[in-house]
């Protein structure tokens, strides 16, 4: 584009004060007329266009293929398992019962007509494996259900329930396993499927301690198998879009980058609900609490298991994974050179170990930028995540959005000829912007604005976890890496793990590429 000339209709600031000097009384009319040009202008104007970017939905990357169906045992029936569960396509005739009634008072409430649209995924669930009488029987259950009723007399449960794992690891009606159990399980667990041949979704935090993820990544190494780890915005078109745009240099030299994690009500700070069948009769505690420190039964302890250093690393380990994940993605930004950390326990003083504020600040001097992250549990101000640039800033959600910095070099010209305002979005992905989107709680609201409920493909609005779920299960099928391998996952973890040393041990740590050590 010649920049001596305005783009071919499009309204310069000098064509809007030409025009109202024909204006006798600039007065209600005059303002209404330079009003209408400046909406003209904005609506002719398209920085995308000029920049030659593609906004439209892409197709998903994950394609089907023809192939046996694998069978697939579970290991974790709580709420994360359930909730594979239904993005795997089995989900129990209660739930469902309850999304038909929604439907029927909320014809916003789409959650019944997602599940039921869904692709079939060619998979059979064959194994169960809980240390809860009742969450083993609900997932027996749910198992069961892939004709997707509502009435739970017409449920025959086929798959077998196990009360130990490595028993299921055992079985040849087991090809591979969803681990959804508490974090301080996953290192063994990951370790025996692997040695067991059996493909792996895990969910995060990946491992408790550093020891742990070294061991897992050696125990894949040897192995042959497929491992996916659980993040599910690695399906999110948005987050997708933003590593496009990044790559044709859109925001311009990257040098910080903040993400945040704020919540305000109980389930979001790990207060879940005991459930009344819970007690030392109903659950395997000793079993429990077989890989980490011993402690006396506590149902609290088992729902709640996120607030103590015992079976999790708190906020780095859980929120702060999620945040990272979707950063590595787009800018593969890898293990931090070094890590500082604060916080404490401020507001929920139930006896918990972890903090409910936490802040940690990564360095990566090879890469000139900061990556840092904070969250509370006791406010719920959204920030989301930002990613700053000379050029533009990009807050990267659900809708993506990118500001022009007032102070561009890259985008100097338009801003001087006023075509673009550094306080609105000259760049908007908002795929499915047109549906209109219901969760029924606080938390679901929250993992919804972040792209981890669901995503758009061709216009459709599809859960993210069932896309994650199928492209592990077309890795497995078609010998492939998946996009968030065991190498992502490393990354992770470490990263993780020197936020959690640097707080519990205040003080600043690095990562010694060459030897691999946290130092």
């Amino acid at each position: 584009m010649d920049d001596n000339k305005t783009p071919k209709n499009k309204f310069s600031r000098r064509d809007v004060l030409k025009t109202l000097a024909t204006v006798p009384v600039l007065g209600a009319f005059g303002y209404g007329l330079a009003k209408k040009l400046n909406f003209q202008q904005e609506k002719t104007y398209n920085i995308a266009d000029e920049l030659g970017l593609n906004l439209y939905d892409a197709p998903s990357n994950i394609q089907s293929s023809s192939g046996a169906t694998i069978k697939v045992g579970i290991i974790g029936c709580g709420s994360r398992g359930k909730y594979l569960l239904e993005s795997a396509g089995f989900a129990h005739p209660d739930t469902l019962k309850n999304w038909e009634e929604n439907n029927h008072n909320n014809s916003n409430d789409k959650r019944l007509e997602d599940f039921r649209n869904q692709d079939d995924l060619n998979m059979e669930i064959t194994a169960i494996c809980d240390i809860f009488d009742h969450h083993a029987d609900q997932a027996l259950q749910a198992s069961a259900n892939e004709n997707k009723l509502t009435d739970t007399k017409q449920i025959h449960p086929k798959a077998k329930r196990y009360k130990r794992y490595t028993d299921l690891l055992a079985s040849k009606d087991v090809d591979a396993v969803i681990i959804a159990t508490p974090d301080h399980w996953h290192a063994q667990m990951c370790i025996d499927a692997a040695k067991a041949g059996k493909h792996i979704y895990v969910e995060k935090g990946f491992t408790r301690t550093v020891e742990e993820t070294f061991a897992i990544r050696e125990a894949i190494a040897q192995s042959s198998i497929v491992m996916q780890l659980g993040h599910q915005g690695r399906q999110t078109a948005s987050f997708n879009k933003a590593k496009e745009l990044i790559d044709k240099n859109v925001l311009g030299k990257i040098s910080l980058i903040e993400v945040c994690t704020n919540r305000n009500d109980p389930n979001g700070a790990w207060v879940y609900p005991i459930h009344p069948d819970a007690n030392a009769n109903t659950i395997d505690w000793q079993q429990f609490i077989e890989p980490t420190n011993s402690h006396a039964f506590s149902a609290e302890r088992f729902f709640r298991w996120r607030c103590w250093w015992d079976y999790g690393t708190g906020l780095s380990g859980d929120l702060l994974t999620h945040e990272y994940d979707a950063i590595n993605q787009v800018l593969q930004l890898g293990i931090p050179h070094s890590a500082v950390a604060s916080g404490g326990v401020y507001y929920f003083k139930d006896g918990r170990e972890v903090p409910d504020v936490f802040q940690s600040v990564f360095e990566y001097p090879d890469r000139d930028l900061t990556f840092m992250y904070s969250a509370s549990l006791a406010n719920d101000h959204y920030r989301g995540k930002v990613i700053m640039g000379h050029d533009a800033t990009m807050k990267m959600e659900n809708t993506l959005s990118i500001y022009p910095d007032s102070r561009s070099t890259q985008y100097k010209k338009q801003l001087d000829a006023g075509w673009i305002n550094p306080n609105k979005a000259m760049i908007t992905y908002a795929p499915g912007q047109n549906s209109l989107d219901v969760v029924s709680s606080a938390t679901e609201q929250y993992f919804a604005s972040r792209g981890l409920l669901y995503t758009h493909v061709e216009g459709k609005r599809v859960n993210t976890a069932h896309l994650h779920i199928k492209e592990w299960l077309e890795c497995i099928r078609q010998n492939k890496k998946p996009s968030c391998d065991i190498d992502q996952a490393f990354e992770e973890a470490i990263t993780a793990h020197m936020a959690t040393i640097a707080y519990r041990e205040n003080r600043k740590v690095y990562w010694d590429a060459d030897r691999e050590k946290i130092i």
